[in-house]
């Protein structure tokens, strides 16, 4: 039987519904049961969450939790994070606290600018086409003005356009680039609504020129997007204090540890398959809180993974190294995010979590999450560098493999008691309910 079906977004959720489970599982009913379970039981709330995307068929949850004792810029937060894997609250929590005791973390933004392209074919030369933009880069720019007139009066709108000459690269490829400044939006359609309108005058004013008619030269525009790529809006967080303050495991000076430590992040500095892993955890305190927040977690790690890679190699995104008696940590990471516009409004744990912030502006959120970025570094190293990763992750991890196993709760009970002094492995596990039933 073909499982292709013509006018699938025109049927109600329940028809979608009834045709995937019917069409698609051996258990229609069970299959059925599952996904309408993970409809919202309020209404209102539920439409919301279906008109996000299209053929929205129910919720896929993720836990929301949070990390307290965050002290940022001398203020205290507790941070929302929403994500899957077990052990990542417990580890931003525990450096937020170790921290908050020395000084905690300072972060600030570097800049703002964010990047769009227009991409456009001339079949001229390059003189050419650089008199021609000279000649209308002032009409182009004020072509958007009714588009960026309420960005300007919150001092955003455009702040640059160039022409680039691509042509080493395709022939006949031009761009231009512009600048933006999107107050406390993502800014995302602000952006791709500018360039379309640029891109739409730039070609009406070339077939109008008179010097483009004689020669019969045209330009073709190729496309019109903004870059997820903003090496031009960073924002940087650190931690510091004395070497002798650092002594966090028993038996290592603080002097060791650190010095372990820096070794760690130099290795990521140098050796790209470690980086990865390095960055990964970084990425996932930033993720974390960015889909809280509901802002893109998807064109945050595009941007930042491209930046880990502006120097030719992939590297690691944050450095440690002494100053003077003091141990310093660093982190500086693109981030473009927005507090207005797109799911941090309508989603209902969105506007919550910007609440638990204190709604935050657009250039304090970057701090926030750049902050939650190096916390979640600092715990992953301190484990490498001490006790080794898997101690505390299978730890985290155990209940997921009780959960898996179907464990009674008394299960449950005897086996967090007897995992505090055992090694925890999905084997380990299995024997141990094995014996234990």
């Amino acid at each position: 039987m073909s499982k292709k079906i013509e006018g699938f977004s025109k049927l109600s959720k329940a028809e979608k519904i009834n045709w995937i489970t019917q069409m698609h599982f051996e258990d229609g009913t069970k299959a059925k049961e599952i996904v309408t379970s993970y409809n919202h039981a309020n209404d209102k709330i539920q439409k919301s969450h279906d008109e996000f995307i299209e053929n929205a068929i129910a919720n896929y949850y993720l836990p929301l939790g949070v990390a307290p004792n965050f002290v940022i810029n001398g203020e205290e937060f507790t941070l929302p994070m929403a994500i899957e894997e077990s052990s990542v609250v417990a580890a931003a929590s525990k450096a937020a606290k170790f921290w908050a005791l020395r000084g905690g973390f300072k972060s600030q933004v570097l800049d703002t600018q964010k990047i769009g392209q227009i991409h456009f074919l001339f079949d001229g030369t390059t003189e050419q086409i650089d008199t021609f933009f000279k000649e209308t880069k002032q009409t182009l720019i004020d072509s958007t003005a009714s588009l960026t007139v309420n960005m300007r009066k919150r001092n955003g709108g455009i702040t640059g356009i160039e022409l680039r000459d691509k042509s080493d690269l395709i022939d006949n490829y031009y761009q231009l680039h512009l600048s933006f400044e999107t107050a406390d939006s993502m800014g995302a359609n602000f952006i791709n609504s500018c360039l379309e309108q640029i891109a739409s005058t730039l070609q009406s004013l070339a077939k109008d020129h008179e010097a483009f008619k004689i020669q019969q030269l045209s330009i073709e525009i190729v496309m019109s997007i903004l870059s997820n790529f903003v090496p031009q809006c960073l924002v940087k967080a650190e931690v510091r204090c004395p070497i002798d303050r650092l002594a966090i495991e028993e038996g290592m000076t603080g002097m060791e540890f650190a010095s372990k430590f820096i070794r760690a992040v130099e290795i990521a500095s140098k050796e790209p398959y470690r980086a990865v892993t390095h960055n990964k955890g970084i990425m996932n305190g930033i993720d974390a809180l960015i889909i809280a927040t509901g802002n893109d977690f998807r064109a945050v790690e595009a941007g930042v993974h491209a930046y880990a890679s502006k120097d030719g190699s992939y590297s690691s995104l944050s450095k440690a190294f002494f100053e003077g008696n003091d141990f310093v940590f660093q982190l500086i990471v693109p981030l473009s995010l927005g507090t207005v516009g797109g799911l941090t409004q309508l989603h209902p744990l969105a506007k919550w979590s910007m609440e638990l912030l204190g709604h935050p502006n657009a250039k304090k959120l970057m701090e926030i999450v750049a902050v939650a970025g190096l916390a979640q570094n600092f715990a992953a190293i301190s484990s490498l560098i001490t006790s080794g990763i898997q101690k505390g992750h299978m730890k985290m991890h155990l209940l997921n493999i009780l959960n898996q196993h179907g464990a009674t709760p008394i299960q449950k009970e005897k086996a967090m008691n007897f995992f505090k002094t055992h090694n925890v492995s999905y084997s380990a596990v299995t024997d141990f309910l094995k014996s234990n039933p």
